[in-house]
């Protein structure tokens, strides 16, 4: 038998708990794996509330990201073998917070020697979204980005990630994570009353870019800050971010090799500060929802 953490019951932490199933088979394009970390995000909760969607049959695996070591292999899958190390997103809902889990090959990749499995981990979720946020307009070197949201996981990658291409970063976050920010190279701005005024301040031309990962009033409220409306793009609220005449964030079917290329290369550091044994998952959970984390947590089997 292996252990996975799943939910009960839509909701709050109490439908949360630890199960037990057998461990699960791949596949036609698939790849089972012995998890060795997984990523935990803000959206691992949403899902647990039923923010996107109570039809899914329950109990809930949870986790949307993992790396670990292949186990088998589906049928007539290639560019993977027993024993490789990878990274990936789970099929079929199987979750992430598991021993053993089954990933979807078209959105896992070969693990590279250079990365951690902690690391690895943050990438397929946290990894891709950061990716995507900064490459959706096509910018070029030079060009501006403001990232909202920049002192949580997600936005720490988008940081590093924009920096890489050579764009002029901004970063706004709460004053506890400017030590976070600065460290990538970004200019920091405070996030609360008169936030506005300070980006305007940093940016008076105004952003090429503004990627969002909050979302709501903070979104409305520095929008004026994008050279045009088009240039807004969220991750967190992408209802807001239409509405003021951007987009929400695509996904692009090379984030994943990209960026675990740029984390392999030096360029980007998932900065993982939390790692949970999986009997700790609902402590771990808690915390990324309450925004306590600075950088990554992760979940280890």
């Amino acid at each position: 038998m292996s252990t996975v953490f799943v939910v009960t019951a839509y909701g709050g932490p109490e439908g949360q708990q630890l199960s037990e199933r057998e461990a699960p088979a791949p596949r036609a394009g698939e790849i089972a794996i012995e998890v060795r970390a997984a990523g935990v995000n803000p959206a691992d909760g949403k899902r647990r509330e039923g923010a996107f969607g109570t039809g899914g049959r329950l109990p809930l695996a949870m986790g949307l990201e993992a790396s670990g070591v292949v186990t088998a292999v589906g049928e007539g899958t290639e560019g993977f073998a027993v024993g490789d190390a990878v990274l990936g997103a789970p099929a079929r809902g199987l979750g992430a917070f598991a021993e053993h889990t089954v990933l979807t090959a078209s959105r896992s990749v070969v693990k590279p020697a250079e990365i951690s499995f902690a690391d690895a981990a943050t990438l397929p979720v946290a990894g891709t979204t950061a990716y995507d946020l900064i490459h959706q307009l096509g910018l070029t070197a030079g060009q501006a980005v403001l990232v909202l949201g920049a002192g949580g996981g997600v936005g720490h990658l988008a940081l590093q990630v924009a920096a890489a291409h050579g764009l002029t970063v901004i970063g706004v976050a709460s004053e506890s994570k400017r030590v976070l920010v600065e460290a990538t190279g970004a200019a920091f701005v405070p996030s609360g009353a008169g936030v506005a005024g300070r980006v305007r301040e940093a940016a008076p031309e105004g952003v090429d870019l503004l990627a969002d990962l909050v979302g709501g009033e903070p979104l409305r409220e520095l929008a004026p800050a994008a050279t045009s409306p088009a240039a807004i793009v969220s991750a967190a609220d992408a209802e807001t971010a239409a509405a003021l005449g951007g987009a929400g964030r695509e996904q692009s079917a090379g984030a994943l090799a990209a960026v675990t290329s740029l984390v392999r290369d030096g360029l980007v550091d998932p900065h993982v500060t939390e790692s949970v044994p999986l009997v700790r998952a609902a402590e771990a959970l808690a915390a990324v929802e309450a925004g306590h984390s600075r950088g990554k947590t992760v979940i280890i089997p």
